[in-house]
């Protein structure tokens, strides 16, 4: 059976200050061609549909032409609900849409409920996971932890019982929106972590012949079954480097899969190009990013005067302005700047409590702050549902 394999579509986004419906519309005809060329049999959408619970009503118009035009063509299609989208919402419907054959999976209960395929050489199982907030759901799965590793191992322990009651050579694909250990976060991802910890091993899909992963932004292999495809735009500087892509995954009578990237239409290049105003201006190098969407940071001392008209001379599609001037090693501020770098909300947290009272906060202490962080991640988890 043949696969397309995208996610994290994120229908109602704006790249900084632009508007990126029409490119996310282009994506969309994009996807319908590539299934219509490639004979793809089933498509598979990991999540973050939207980007937000209450998403715009051109992005839901977007949403339900997509979901029409899918349906006409007559390749079926399973999607779940990321932690973006509101599970309810994006669910409601999803049996009468089902009998068109666009399978929406947003109901936690249900991970060990498949979408049954068949092809030429037999069935293939299609369980939806869709976003699994632990606070949320570890009543459902019976476990004590509120970790995502607990609820996803639980969730993973329905789907490997339901698939051992089906006929021998079924095979399997799950489709999961989670940060799983080895993948690559970008800028434009929400934090998902609890108790300190976002990541989830990759050996919690074993069983399984292909996870089809969402979340992080950036089309990653972690094994050969374990895949993220990655969004079909940009939505960050951070994804300057991405290669913008859907897998097609053909998985074979046996279960193995071969994979294959399918290039996604891009608006523009994005450029992040660093330096003191006056020679970034005048570098002959940068030529080649002269109609990218530009992000800048101005190393300048002293702030220059009117930076963004004039870098937009140059760059006029210049869309961020950062400035990180250059500063001698003792500098205070410079110091501080690194030491906030790269550390966590929790981590912040202790740091400044060691510089308030002179020690670092003991056991107990880190416990409680850590309970706090996670009870603002519950309560606006909650929160979000409600909406």
């Amino acid at each position: 059976m043949r696969l397309l394999h995208t996610s994290d579509w994120h229908l109602g986004r704006a790249f900084h200050r632009v508007n990126m419906l029409d490119a996310q519309a282009a994506f969309i005809d994009h996807l319908l061609t590539t299934v219509r060329e490639r004979g793809v049999e089933a498509v598979v959408v990991s999540g973050d549909v939207y980007d937000r619970a209450v998403p715009p009503l051109n992005a839901v118009e977007l949403f339900d032409d997509a979901l029409h035009r899918l349906a006409g063509l007559g390749v079926p299609t399973v999607m779940i609900s990321g932690n973006h989208d509101s599970a309810r919402r994006l669910g409601v419907g999803a049996g009468l849409i089902g009998r068109a054959g666009i399978h929406l999976r947003t109901d936690p209960a249900a991970c060990g409920i498949p979408v049954v395929l068949p092809d030429a050489h037999g069935d293939v199982a299609f369980y939806g996971l869709p976003y699994l907030e632990p606070a949320l759901v570890k009543d459902e799965f019976g476990v004590h932890q509120s970790g995502h590793e607990a609820v996803l191992a639980a969730a993973m322990d329905r789907v490997r019982a339901d698939l051992a009651t089906r006929p021998p050579g079924t095979r399997s694909v799950v489709l999961a929106h989670a940060f799983v250990t080895g993948g690559q976060p970008s800028d434009s991802e929400r934090d998902i972590t609890v108790g300190g910890v976002a990541a989830v091993p990759a050996g919690v899909f074993s069983g399984v012949d292909y996870a089809a992963l969402g979340h992080l932004h950036g089309s990653q292999t972690i094994t050969e079954r374990v895949r993220y495809s990655g969004s079909p735009l940009p939505y960050s500087f951070s994804e300057a480097d991405h290669r913008k892509s859907m897998w097609l995954i053909d998985l074979g009578a046996d279960g193995s899969v071969a994979a294959d990237r399918v290039d996604c239409p891009v608006p523009r290049a994005l450029a992040r190009i660093r330096g003191r105003l006056e020679d970034l201006l005048a570098d002959p190098e940068l030529e080649c990013h002269e109609q990218a969407w530009v992000e800048a940071t101005l190393t300048d001392p002293v702030r220059p005067a009117e930076p963004m008209a004039r870098l937009a001379g140059r760059f006029p599609h210049t869309l961020s302005l950062v400035f990180d001037p250059e500063r001698a090693p003792e500098d205070p501020a410079a110091s501080y700047a690194r030491r906030l770098a790269g550390r966590s909300d929790r981590q912040i947290a202790e740091d400044f409590v060691a510089h308030v009272r002179k020690a670092g906060p003991d056991e107990r202490e880190r416990a409680v702050l850590q309970d706090a962080f996670d009870a603002v991640r519950a309560d606006e988890a909650v929160r979000e549902v409600a909406r």
